[in-house]
């Protein structure tokens, strides 16, 4: 059975920075009746809950740093209380009564009560992330679109509506990253920067930050930390971005506002989120040379030669890590196994972006999930030739894809042009595409041949994987509408059994395919046919829905439990 977090523990670290800048006596109470749940059968009880947060196997991530000098030792432990604060921040940004909820929560020491406050710190919420979003609390509703980031009595056309009236800079600002949209006094709409926002634990962080800074003997890892620590008080994020493409140590923490995922409506406004790792330089150095093909495949993609990027940014760094901590936005739900930053734009034609594979999450996801999944749902020809090779090396294909392909709409970016579709598209192209880029670096001669063998199955038992992440996920839903391509075109073969296979000759000629339809749909930035594709193309098939069923006591994903971070606590 998995098991929540120390409620002593949990509190010590959430409720001071809520207390200590006032924020709770602005946050409306939450009412929850105990009996409810009885009478509303919607609502799960006890075992019902158990099973549910059961989906998540427990995983202790314990990780080697008997290496690290002692001022190393002392920096992580200051980086691990900063990256703690970003639960704070998120649990904000998710919904307004998040704190009071909280707090409700924690008070409730009966065996529902604390299935109810593990349900909530796997999903920093009241909503069940695997599960279309639904309440696993009486009298919650569902949960807001836009999230915490816009007015709770504002509707997206009318901040469409208002967002037309505003100047050119006026609209940028009110779109940007690192801002929420509330009503002054008067109940007009403005942009409220997140360091005003979020001032009481931004500056926390920061403090946190600078100790660790001052506590280092890394000179790049300094430059990053005191840079976030001033963006974390200025609002100002992208000269600590570049410094933190700069790094190159064995301490690799990501903290901040990056993701855009929990905004529902624009995709615009992005969560705090931490993840601390340690770097693992033996693969990292194995994986890095990869990095300077990517032109090559940018200019080989299926797509018209205008659409193509002629010079991609100048770096494209990988790295492979092993995670010590993650919190926030990485850490609701389901993991992340890899991720591709910064999301600025400016930055990544300048510099590119950065792929970082979280190898000891991958691991333990290839361990716990995929490999039960695929002796369930796969056929005998494909289940032994299910990797770990290839379920690593298309992750890394993934993130690289991120940066490849349209990222520019006529005069405006991707992202801005198709909005509440921009995610589950974008998942679908880089996973695709990453396909598409994997045969052609085979075919190359850059990787190995007998990569080939593998790669198609595992890819088809990771799909069964990332889609039952939920429907409404972004990602999952990219996972959907790829599966409704490859069941179309006869790449992937249902048997009279129930179980798949992969035809690899389909597969190829399906991966350009589809690799073409969603790059030019992207460059076209079409937000009405990403829409409706979505709606016919990204549910769920009935031969898919039976061999899901076969999976209910494969775990979802994991739940990982910080041993290593936790003993750095300050």
């Amino acid at each position: 059975m998995s098991v929540a977090p120390p409620l002593k523990t949990y509190l010590a670290v959430i409720l001071p920075p809520l207390l200590g800048v006032g924020l709770l006596a602005n946050v409306r109470a939450q009412t929850m009746p105990t009996d409810v749940s009885l009478a509303e059968p919607s609502i799960p009880n006890a075992r019902n809950l158990q099973d549910l947060s059961g989906r998540l196997a427990p995983t202790d991530l314990r990780v080697d740093i008997a290496k690290l000098p002692p001022s190393e030792r002392k920096a992580l432990g200051f980086i691990v209380s900063a990256a703690r604060l970003m639960d704070t921040v998120y649990l904000r940004q998710v919904w307004s009564g998040n704190e009071a909820l909280m707090l409700t929560l924690a008070g409730d020491l009966s065996s529902l009560g604390r299935k109810r406050w593990h349900a909530f710190t796997q999903n920093k919420g009241p909503w069940l992330r695997l599960d279309a979003e639904r309440p696993f609390l009486p009298a919650i509703g569902t949960k807001p679109p836009g999230a915490n980031f816009y007015p709770e009595d504002a509707t997206k056309i009318e901040l469409e509506g208002w967002m037309n009236t505003l100047k050119p800079n006026e609209r940028e600002s009110a779109l940007g990253f690192f801002s929420v949209i509330r009503r002054s006094p008067n109940g007009q709409f403005q942009v409220v920067p997140y360091s005003v926002e979020y001032q009481g634990e931004l500056l926390a962080a920061a403090t946190l930050l600078r100790q660790a800074a001052a506590a280092t003997e890394d000179a790049d890892l300094r430059v990053f930390l005191e840079g976030r620590a001033r963006a974390f008080l200025t609002n100002e994020y992208r000269e600590s971005d570049k410094a933190w493409m700069k790094l190159s140590g064995a301490i690799e923490p990501t903290i901040g506002p990056y993701e855009v995922y929990e905004d529902g409506w624009f995709n615009a406004k992005a969560a705090f989120e931490a993840f601390v790792t340690i770097r693992d330089d033996e693969a990292t150095q194995r994986l890095s040379s990869l990095s300077g093909h990517l032109q090559d495949v940018e200019d080989h993609l299926p797509i018209e030669a205008a659409l193509r990027n002629p010079k991609l940014g100048a770096m494209a760094p990988i790295r492979v890590v092993n995670s010590l901590f993650c919190s926030g936005d990485a850490n609701r739900g389901v993991q992340t196994a890899a991720f591709n930053l910064p999301n600025d734009e400016i930055v990544t034609k300048e510099l590119g972006a950065k792929r970082t594979l979280l190898k000891n999450i991958q691991e333990a996801k290839f361990t716990q999930v995929l490999m039960p999944i695929a002796r369930i749902t796969l056929a005998a020809s494909d289940r032994g030739r299910v990797t770990f090779d290839a379920f690593f090396t298309h992750i890394l294909m993934h993130e690289l894809m991120h940066g490849l392909g349209p990222h520019q709409a006529g005069t405006q970016s991707v992202r801005a042009a198709l909005q509440d579709t921009y995610s589950a598209i974008e998942e679908a192209k880089a996973d695709v595409a990453g396909l598409f880029a994997l045969q052609y670096l085979i075919d190359k001669g850059v990787l190995d041949r007998a990569l080939e063998a593998s790669i198609y199955p595992t890819y088809l038992a990771s799909a069964f994987r990332s889609i039952r992440f939920g429907i409404t996920e972004a990602h999952a839903k990219g996972i959907a509408l790829q599966m409704n391509a490859f069941l179309d075109a006869g790449a992937f073969v249902v048997h009279a059994d129930g179980t798949f296979s992969t035809d690899t000759v389909k597969m190829k000629a399906t991966v350009v395919a589809l690799t073409k339809e969603l790059m030019t749909l992207q460059a076209a930035g079409d937000r009405t046919k990403a829409g409706a594709i979505l709606r016919v193309r990204a549910t769920m098939p009935p031969t898919v829905q039976r061999a899901l069923a076969r999976l209910t006591r494969v775990p979802v994903d994991i739940e990982p439990r910080f041993v290593t971070a936790d003993s750095l606590a300050h």
